[in-house]
């Protein structure tokens, strides 16, 4: 009898965190369900060409520059922002790591500059949001015009080749027979996963996106960990332009053009909340690899782009729509707020103590 009321009584905010637990298994199986059924109508539609490692490598290495920049747009959206000026800051990026003078100090001097100036300008829109208090949807834009302009004016709309052989050769190189752009990819998910699930930058990265006027009453410091956010942001969008300049051994000011609109989809098709709070690393990543498949099935089978971009909206439309059902369900059925499994990332647990 006394070891019965000794036993801790089973509390229903750790059954509702169990089901929650258990539906974001659930999605992130169903995406991955849904990859493997493009990838067998793939085959089946081209069963000579598309299981083919040529064609696995190519998908991959279009894959690694757009899921950089994806990672640091899961952040961004989880914190309960938007960022439309990725693509350019890419275009920046690229274009400034490839200025004569640039290269005339070497491939690592090329690498530090892309992720200087990513850095760089990604906290400038962190600055804007969080101290200056103008909303992320205008400032992004004002960036995403301002730097695009930038590139146009750097390069004199010119496209600047890369003469540095040793940054190209690096860069389009394999290790283990693997592409060394996508273990740049595969690092950059590992280091973002890693920060995302088992830091206090992450949790209050959840906390801030779920709810930021309880974040700052808790401690954090909202408008500092918020202009981090975006300088993470922009320093995803520095790596990806070392990733297209070494695909296309050029800088240009139209490199990266669309990539804020691919990486936005790509997150919400990963299952994050475009409201913020909530989000995967993992589904971000699925979610790249879908739009991948389906843009590799199309120009194998010699589909026009504008049924591509019809279809990626359908499906970007189909994503938002199961989100806010999902939302509506939750609402009605879970009183308490849902936590994460190991699978996906861990839901906001609002720190207390000392600022970050």
């Amino acid at each position: 009898m006394t070891e019965t009321l000794d036993r801790p009584p089973v509390r229903p905010k750790q059954d509702s965190a169990l089901r929650s637990s258990l539906r974001l298994d659930v999605r992130l199986l169903g995406l991955a369900g849904v990859l493997v059924l493009l990838c067998v109508v793939g085959y089946i539609t081209q069963p000579e060409t598309f299981a083919t490692q040529q064609n696995l490598s190519l998908m991959l290495r279009l894959a690694a520059a757009i899921g950089v920049v994806s990672v640091g747009m899961t952040f961004v959206i989880i914190a309960g922002g938007i960022d439309l000026s990725v693509g350019s800051l890419v275009a920046l990026s690229s274009v400034w790591m490839t200025t004569v003078a640039t290269q005339a100090y070497g491939p690592f001097v090329m690498v530090l500059c892309a992720v200087l100036v990513g850095l760089g300008a990604g906290l400038v829109n962190g600055m804007l949001v969080s101290y200056g208090k103008v909303v992320p949807f205008i400032t992004t834009l004002a960036m995403m015009a301002s730097a695009r302009g930038l590139a146009e004016r750097l390069s004199d709309r010119q496209t600047q080749v890369v003469t540095e052989t040793g940054f190209t050769e690096f860069f389009n190189g394999d290790f283990l027979g693997i592409p060394a752009l996508v273990w740049t990819l595969a690092l950059v998910f590992l280091v973002g996963w890693i920060v995302l699930n088992r830091t206090t930058f992450g949790r209050r990265t959840y906390a801030i996106g779920g709810n930021s006027e309880a974040a700052r009453l808790s401690g954090i410091n909202v408008k500092r960990h918020t202009a981090l956010v975006y300088g993470i942001s922009g320093l995803c969008c520095g790596i990806a332009a070392m990733l297209v300049v070494a695909q296309t051994t050029s800088g240009a000011s139209t490199n990266g053009m669309f990539y804020e609109l691919d990486a936005i989809a790509a997150v919400v098709i990963g299952g994050t909340l475009l409201s913020g709070g909530r989000g995967s690393l993992i589904g971000t990543l699925i979610g790249v690899l879908i739009f991948t498949v389906v843009s590799s099935i199309f120009t194998q089978n010699n589909l026009d782009t504008d049924i591509q971009s019809i279809a990626k909206g359908a499906i970007i439309v189909a994503a938002v729509l199961l989100q806010h059902t999902t939302s509506a369900k939750r609402k009605g059925k879970s009183p308490g707020p849902p936590q994460s499994s190991p699978l996906s990332e861990p839901q906001p647990t609002v720190p207390t103590g000392s600022k970050s």
